[in-house]
């Protein structure tokens, strides 16, 4: 049996990735790539937003390189094996990497600026001196709030200057666009234009200097901004790796060969719509979803069961027909309509008013006492505990309900099969009770197939809590997914997709465990 597990869980890893990696290219192949994504999320931005957005995820996610390099990277953040220099950990959780490298600005030589880039060495040293403290430190040895607070500066400051940098390089761009359609040589003519109308930088640098163009003042102009911009953004940049280098923070992990191989826990990224790291969203959420989901599932199989097992020993009886009916009936009440008619009959105060609206708690629920009795102001009140059930009745009751047929029918249908199975007519010509008949003989028989359902039953269960929470606006699981996928943040939809696949391929192995251990008959050996 260990043998077995070892080897379906090695099977896991290569269905993960494929899972992963379709969703990954459904992100980052859609029109305009996560960037647009991004920006359409933040609504509409002026240009230094925008600039300041692009240059964080292009910093983050380096989209900038091809889609099978970005997926490696997110596969090698989320993998316990990591390369390279360790990861370090701020106070409020985030994870730090090293600053990437800035990408040089464009059409430099084509542009005839000479001893470019040793004149930006030399900015770079002497800001770097300049910003370094006593001791030969860009970060001052103060209390760790202090130090962060340091570095976050650093760190923003090395985003404005790599924003701004962008900025005039896309100014930059436009201006060659229009040196290019004064030169003759524009969309319609195809050598130095794409469709979309942005300038080829490839064909434009085996191309002579026309200083003669109308539009050459503007590319001289956006050229030189875009060059400062690119020193100062380099200079800010080496001050954030400096400043790296010297461990402000915790490092994650332990480290295996120094500067190369080190192990630590799967870094899920950073929400950059909420800016939270995703690892602190999901452990927020995920205690809501199972606590949802941990009483609606006994409740399914704790009434299914029973019922689908009475029905099939008195089939044709009042109560098999009743309870067939009334399961059915349920299941074909869509979860969102029982959802609006609970809320609507059941919580709003015109009418019965039995149940809270929204949530998990009451909002006053934090200065209650954990059971129910005599605050300190000397009233009663039901407390922390009773009040997150009663917030939950409404949400289980919606859960439960649609897997009540699915599953009382079949353990119906296999326990019928059973029946007539010939060691079912040994049992009886023996004298056997018909309970014991009922409970030791068929029922065991017939589990075989409930563990299958199980599998089916309990991801459903997940699913179905997304709508259910979106409705009752309860902060789990189900919410977090679907603002993820509003405000288009890949971050935590790669996160989930992640988490969701794992479940489902645990509830797999799971399901083939329980079959071993109810049917002896069954062996991994």
């Amino acid at each position: 049996m260990l043998n077995y597990i070892l080897r379906r869980i090695l099977f896991m890893l290569p269905t993960i990735i494929g899972i992963t990696f379709v969703v990954f290219l459904l992100l980052a192949l859609s029109p305009g790539g996560i960037g647009a994504a991004a920006s359409v999320s933040g609504g509409q931005q002026d240009a230094s937003k925008a600039a300041m957005l692009q240059a964080y995820l292009e910093d983050r996610y380096g989209l900038n390189d091809p889609v099978l390099v970005q997926y490696g990277r997110w596969l090698h953040r989320i993998s316990p094996l990591k390369f390279g220099t360790r990861d370090q950990v701020t106070p409020a959780g985030e994870r730090l990497q090293p600053p990437k490298e800035l990408a040089p600005p464009p059409m430099v030589e084509w542009l005839g600026v000479t001893d470019f880039y040793p004149s930006v060495d030399e900015h770079v040293a002497s800001v770097v001196a300049a910003r370094r403290g006593t001791g030969g430190l860009v970060l001052l040895p103060n209390a760790d709030q202090d130090c962060a607070r340091q570095y976050r500066k650093i760190a923003n400051d090395a985003l404005t200057a790599r924003s701004k940098f962008l900025a005039s390089k896309r100014t930059f761009e436009s201006a060659l666009a229009a040196y290019a359609a004064a030169s003759g040589h524009g969309e319609a003519d195809g050598k130095l234009l794409d469709r979309k109308g942005k300038i080829k930088l490839d064909a434009l640098s085996t191309m002579t200097v026309d200083r003669s163009n109308a539009a050459w003042p503007k590319v001289e102009a956006s050229a030189q901004a875009m060059l400062t911009a690119w020193r100062i953004a380099r200079a800010e940049r080496e001050v954030l790796a400096v400043a790296f280098s010297e461990r402000p923070f915790p490092e994650s992990g332990f480290t295996i060969i120094p500067e190369t191989v080190w192990i630590g826990p799967p870094d899920l990224g950073t929400a950059f719509s909420k800016s939270r790291p995703v690892s602190s969203l999901i452990l927020a959420a995920l205690p809501v979803t199972l606590l949802l989901n941990l009483i609606a599932f006994p409740i399914i199989y704790l009434i299914a069961i029973p019922s689908g097992v009475l029905a099939s020993a008195r089939k044709g009886s009042w109560f098999d027909k009743a309870s067939g009916a009334l399961y059915v009936a349920l299941w074909s009440i869509p979860t969102v309509w029982a959802g609006v008619l609970a809320i609507g009959y059941l919580s709003n105060k015109q009418y019965l008013g039995l149940f809270p609206v929204a949530g998990m708690h009451d909002r006053a629920a934090d200065g209650w006492t954990f059971l129910p009795g005599v605050q300190f102001n000397g009233t009663w009140q039901m407390g922390w505990l009773l009040d997150m059930g009663w917030h939950a009745v409404l949400p289980v009751a919606c859960l439960v309900y649609g897997g009540f047929a699915v599953l009382s029918k079949q353990t119906r249908a296999a326990m019928l099969d059973n029946f007539n199975a010939d060691y079912v007519r040994t049992a009886k010509a023996k004298g056997v009770s018909r309970k014991d008949v009922v409970i030791h003989h068929v029922f065991r028989n017939s589990l075989l197939p409930l563990i299958t359902m199980f599998v089916t039953v309990f991801p459903a269960t997940l699913a179905g809590s997304v709508v259910i929470e979106r409705i009752f606006s309860v902060p789990g699981m189900g919410s977090l997914i679907l603002d993820a996928i509003a405000q288009r943040d890949r971050e935590l939809i790669l996160a989930n997709t992640f988490m969701i696949a794992c479940v489902n391929l645990s509830a797999l192995l799971f399901a083939d465990i329980l079959y071993a251990v109810a049917d002896p008959r069954v062996s991994y050996e």
